[in-house]
């Protein structure tokens, strides 16, 4: 795997804030996804996350990343936090984007792939709550996971 970024997103991008905070442009093209699990991987393994941790945000990231580029228009950000709610240390994971695309992307061959669709059960079965945010303009999907 090639661990650049792809055209139009830079380094310069990918913005950490303080030491539990990251914020990340998320281009609108699917190479962009590669790159947005990568550069989230690098960064929730440098705030000491367990490795099990790690690797269900990543997978978390990879598909509400994925629903973002494939089926939303752009402009899209990837946020990461940790918080305290409700007495649960958690990774907050959000993708923002400005909402449902007129006409979602199908497979080339015109069929539903059995590899599309299940990033929603993927959500749900990682993350320890999760839901959606609307309003004017933008939504807001999120999970949090625990991060003892």
């Amino acid at each position: 795997m090639n661990a650049t970024a792809p055209s139009g997103f830079t380094g310069s991008h990918a913005m950490p804030h303080r030491d539990a905070e990251f914020l990340c442009p998320l281009p609108h093209i699917p190479e962009a996804v590669g790159f947005v699990r990568r550069r989230a991987q690098t960064v929730l393994a440098g705030w000491n996350l367990p490795s099990a941790t790690i690797e269900d945000a990543v997978l978390v990231i990879s598909e509400l990343v994925t629903n973002a580029v494939s089926h939303a228009l752009p402009p899209a950000v990837l946020h990461l936090s940790r918080t305290d709610a409700e007495g649960l240390r958690a990774l907050r994971i959000e993708v923002t984007d400005a909402g449902p695309a007129q006409c979602a992307r199908r497979p080339v061959d015109g069929g539903q792939s059995e590899e599309h669709g299940r990033g929603s059960g993927i959500v749900t079965a990682l993350s320890v709550r999760h839901g959606v945010r609307a309003h004017r303009g933008w939504i807001t999907r999120w999970a949090d996971l625990r991060a003892a």
